[in-house]
């Protein structure tokens, strides 16, 4: 409950996430049907640059900042223009000011027919975000847990979604509790796409997660890690993952290509790396043979 993102918004770990976020929604919308995107942590939904607290950590500075610096490399381009065009739309002059949380992000890319519901639990953050939504139809802000709306809000009425688990990290046992919240979200709507946030940091429990998520025999399981430095030298964020259930089959692909740049782009030392691989699916099975 004493997590704010304004400290981080716009980092590495916003990059990777919402640059994947964008290609799921995109991906969605291939289809005319209606779809609804349940974010489980929401947060406030837009966050100022020039604000003082995003302004004591400039975090947003190696991730956004970094990224809009020179020109990208067209398939690369291509790949983040979704996400992209949010950012350049909320900050119109070229000043850098303005940065789209998960909730905003995905309003943007909206079509008419689509839906958001957006949890967050913090009472002033809700009312931020609740102000911010106020009067659009088409998003529903709720005050609560994030972890009850993967059983409370699943299946959703449109019986196509996407589901955004994103939570702060705050407590200990934050892996453990985002394995046990996807098994409860697929078992309600396996035919859903989930995209699962995690940090990556020093003594992170990485191996131990990746195997209680390969435990749940979901079959299709996409990995993607982005790490900026050496988490040798501080007990701070050194990157980030996703866990990508039901995947878009072109994801894999795309990830290919964006993960190698990300880590040219907003790598710190020469330690950054990047990895993309499945946790399960055909290629985890034809691994698991040889």
């Amino acid at each position: 409950m004493n997590y704010r993102h304004i400290y981080h918004a716009g980092n590495f770990a916003d990059v990777l996430k919402h640059a994947v976020l964008a290609r799921l929604v995109t991906y969605l919308q291939q289809k005319e049907k209606a779809f609804r995107v349940l974010d489980t942590h929401a947060g406030i939904g837009l966050y100022d640059l020039s604000s003082e607290e995003a302004q004591k950590t400039g975090e947003w500075r190696d991730g956004i900042g970094r990224l809009l610096e020179g020109d990208l490399p067209a398939p690369v381009a291509a790949i983040l223009e979704p996400y992209l065009a949010t950012v350049r739309e909320l900050n119109p002059d070229s000043e850098l000011t303005r940065y789209p949380g998960s909730p905003k992000l995905v309003r943007m890319l909206f079509r008419p027919q689509d839906r958001l519901s957006a949890m967050e639990l913090h009472p002033d953050d809700y009312e931020t975000l609740h102000r911010l939504f106020d009067g659009d139809f088409q998003s529903r802000v709720t005050e609560l847990d994030g972890w009850l709306a993967l059983g409370a809000h699943l299946p959703p009425k449109e019986k196509r979604g996407l589901i955004l688990v994103d939570p702060p990290f705050e407590i200990e046992g934050e892996y453990e509790r985002l394995a046990d919240g996807l098994a409860k979200g697929y078992r309600r709507f396996a035919g859903g796409t989930f995209c699962l946030w995690y940090p990556l940091k020093k003594n992170a429990p990485i191996k131990a997660f990746h195997e209680a998520l390969k435990a749940l025999d979901i079959p299709k399981m996409l990995c993607a890690e982005l790490s900026v430095r050496s988490d040798r030298d501080t007990t701070g964020l050194s990157g980030s993952g996703l866990i990508i259930v039901n995947p878009p089959f072109t994801l894999k692909g795309e990830l290919d290509v964006l993960l190698p740049f990300l880590k040219t782009r907003l790598g710190q030392d020469r330690f950054a790396s990047s990895r993309c691989f499945w946790l399960r699916g055909e290629e985890a099975a034809t691994r698991a043979l040889d």
